[in-house]
């Protein structure tokens, strides 16, 4: 991994292991992230008797551990494998593999442009403004500025986010909800049609709309973020039901659950 965090972790932290040693009553592992060594009791491997130890854990095993206790004086770190739930474990992966991600954009980017991994790493992460590797280069694919504010080459930086755009895709986030329009005018359809126009052009052309019978008609909305798709559907809505109320009609939206 080419980033390391400093000092201990801090107790209850979910880390990252491999399994260096096991003996008879305890388990000796190194913690990835933290390039550390620590120890799992037995006791803490998993609930209930053990017969074999090596049933669970063997050496050179990777393993989601959370941490027990922590003696920095005298370099201690106890942890333990049995108080890791299963969702604990697939969120910690996904962290770990969303950072192996980012960092393999590192080495590609790298190779192409004839620059050390480490060299480029560090350029990169002594001026980002994230958290880590991986949300840096997530929040790159929609704003292109980020990375401009790192400073560096400009032949480089096409390289970097080309391959950011090839490796990292900003999950997406879908919204329904149905439409029921009622017209009592002469003109009821043009009425209706006018109305499903409104919605599509104050949605700016970033709203499906499907007709399902009975005057009712679904309304599916896709974003980049949460909020940004409600505020397209409110948008929508809002234009053809007042559409619809100023010419004889009436329209009523309903959500849709996920």
């Amino acid at each position: 991994m080419l980033s390391k965090k400093q000092g201990f972790p801090e107790e209850s932290e979910l880390v990252l292991c491999t399994v260096t040693s096991v003996q008879f009553h305890s388990v000796f592992v190194n913690l990835d992230e933290y390039d550390k060594g620590g120890m799992i009791h037995i006791s803490e491997v998993s609930p209930g008797r053990i017969r074999n130890i090596r049933d669970f854990v063997k050496e050179g095993k990777k393993i989601v551990c959370k941490v027990l206790r922590v003696n920095q004086e005298k370099g201690y770190i106890d942890l333990s494998l049995r108080r890791v739930n299963e969702a604990e474990k697939r969120r910690k992966i996904d962290g770990i593999k969303r950072e192996q991600n980012a960092e393999k954009i590192i080495e590609n980017t790298a190779g192409k442009i004839g620059m050390g991994v480490e060299q480029l790493y560090r350029e990169i992460s002594e001026k980002m403004k994230a958290s880590s590797l991986h949300e840096f280069f997530e929040s790159a694919v929609s704003d292109e500025s980020v990375l401009e504010k790192l400073g560096i080459d400009k032949k480089h930086l096409e390289v970097l986010s080309e391959t950011i755009k090839q490796r990292i895709k900003v999950p997406e986030v879908t919204i329904k909800g149905r439409l029921k329009i009622t017209s009592y005018a002469p003109d009821g359809i043009d009425v209706i049609k006018g109305a499903l126009k409104s919605a599509e052009e104050a949605a700016k052309g970033r709203i499906g709309i499907c007709y399902m019978g009975s005057g009712i008609y679904r309304f599916v909305v896709t974003s980049d973020d949460y909020k940004g798709a409600e505020k397209i559907m409110k948008s929508a809505t809002e234009s053809a039901i007042s559409y619809a109320a100023k010419r004889m009609g009436t329209a009523e939206f309903s959500r849709e659950s996920a």
